[in-house]
């Protein structure tokens, strides 16, 4: 064994405390667009993680397995826990620096309550098969997340000067993904989402997220006074320039994310360290300063 491996580790939600007052908005100095991409990401999680907390919490009187069922209750606290540290952000940042986050924050939770929220159905059956349905797409976007906690937490951001506290908000969210990364999965597979599904689910999840990511990082850069309006090809090409400086991910790292979890033989123990996550989260400033 390991002496590094924590082994099985026990998901408890951990409060953090953050403080914006100090933080600009490029807080990535020298990458707006790097900067506004990143931000974007509180524009969604918001609502996004909410949708996760409802659909398990739906599933788990089906779950009959105790261990999986203890593993869902620590998943949904942890992401309650994400859900309103990011709507925080919308608010003491984004809003304190003049971008607005309302009306996207509206259409976010549009997509999440109404677009993929469960429907009516005629029979047990098939409101059945939509939670299925929703599962796997959790599933899916549960990969993204793992694979992007651990790019956070071994981002080059602190070398190109970001500033600390948005470096802690994403590799404490990140640490907190790599930790609880296979219970969206053993999920899927409890309720017998297959390698089809599964593949499925990952295709329109990327795609999808590639689009929000694109759109909210153009409703970000256009409220920013200090930059001209971009169409959508700009920006795309400023993510492309800000990638090859490592500002963010690249699209090789993307792509190659992607295609470990098409594998007939994916696990998502292969994504990120479970020792380092665990590591991170005892000496996070945010988590160290919400136990004082």
């Amino acid at each position: 064994m390991n002496p590094l491996d924590p082994g099985v580790v026990s998901l408890t939600a951990r409060n953090v405390e953050f403080d914006w007052t100090d933080t600009p908005l490029h807080w990535l100095p020298g990458e707006p667009v790097a900067s506004h991409t990143v931000s974007a990401l509180n524009l969604l999680l918001p609502e996004g993680e909410r949708w996760f907390c409802d659909t398990y919490a739906e599933a788990l009187p089906l779950i009959e397995d105790e261990r999986l069922r203890e593993d869902v209750r620590g998943f949904i606290g942890q992401e309650t826990m994400h859900a309103e540290t990011h709507n925080v952000v919308l608010y003491d940042f984004l809003d304190t620096h003049g971008i607005d986050p309302r009306p996207f924050a509206a259409q976010a939770e549009f997509l999440m309550r109404r677009v993929l929220g469960p429907r009516p159905s005629s029979s047990p059956q098939g409101q059945r098969q939509q939670l299925v349905e929703r599962i796997a797409m959790i599933g899916a976007i549960e990969h993204l997340t793992a694979f992007l906690g651990d790019y956070a937490l071994n981002s080059q951001w602190d070398n190109l000067g970001g500033d600390p506290t948005m470096i802690d908000l994403y590799r404490w969210h990140g640490a907190e993904e790599v930790e609880h990364r296979n219970v969206a999965h053993d999920v899927a597979q409890y309720f017998g989402v297959g390698y089809f599904r599964r593949n499925i689910a990952m295709i329109i999840a990327f795609v999808g997220f590639l689009v929000l990511m694109l759109r909210g990082t153009k409703y970000i850069v256009r409220q920013d006074p200090s930059l001209k309006d971009r169409g959508y090809v700009r920006i795309f090409i400023a993510w492309m320039a800000a990638m090859r400086r490592d500002a963010l991910p690249s699209l090789a790292h993307l792509t190659w994310g992607v295609a470990r979890y098409l594998k007939p033989s994916y696990s998502p123990e292969h994504e990120g360290n479970t020792a380092q996550a665990v590591a991170y989260l005892a000496w996070s400033p945010a988590a160290r300063a919400a136990a004082r």
